[in-house]
């Protein structure tokens, strides 16, 4: 089964998935963008140089591809639990590029192979925690977009799960951590 913990930054995906690795400790833990070596440099470029909106599209499609081949794959008889996939891939490259979101679930589908999580879970968080949360440590170079620009990356992550066919869990950020990783726990046993 193929997991994706979607959110924007700061949300406790991190944290999740840490926690995550104590309970299914067979499982194959990966990020995109970052769960391959070529994934790395791309996370390193786009986090680090200005480039423009439809090359930093590209990149993530390309980083994407890979990871189904490197990671995805491979492994897909296994339980697969990925730190972003391609809802974030959509809402990012939408509020950056404007892309629609037809032409970018298009282009995702080609870069998926039409190989798509069987679960996602998506943590949102209000205005005042994500507030709180930005001063906690040094903001990269999306974090320092600020929080309204990752408000609306967050509020198209939501269109753009729901308007998917795939089973989703919507948790709230603000909860318990340990609630909500019960919660996580539950929906990925839960055939």
């Amino acid at each position: 089964m193929y997991v994706v913990l979607e959110g924007i930054d700061r949300v406790g995906k991190s944290t999740q998935i840490e926690l995550l690795k104590k309970e299914f400790k067979d499982a194959i833990f990966t990020k995109e963008p970052g769960g391959t070596e070529f994934g790395k440099k791309i996370r390193e470029i786009v986090l680090n140089d200005s480039i423009s909106p439809i090359a930093e599209v590209f990149l993530f499609l390309a980083d994407r591809n890979e990871h189904l081949e490197k990671v995805i794959k491979p492994n897909i008889k296994r339980l697969i639990i990925s730190d972003r996939g391609f809802i974030s891939g959509i809402a990012y490259a939408h509020i950056k590029s404007n892309l629609s979101y037809e032409k970018l679930f298009e282009l995702n589908e080609l870069a998926l192979e039409e190989i798509f999580p069987d679960k996602i879970i998506f943590i949102e968080i209000d205005k005042n925690e994500l507030e709180k949360r930005m001063h906690i440590e040094k903001l990269d170079s999306i974090e320092k977009r600020g929080v309204d620009y990752l408000l609306k990356v967050q509020n198209f992550m939501k269109e753009a799960l729901n308007r998917s066919n795939i089973k989703h869990l919507i948790l709230d950020a603000n909860d318990d951590v340990l609630k909500i990783n019960k919660k996580i726990v539950d929906f990925i046993k839960k055939g």
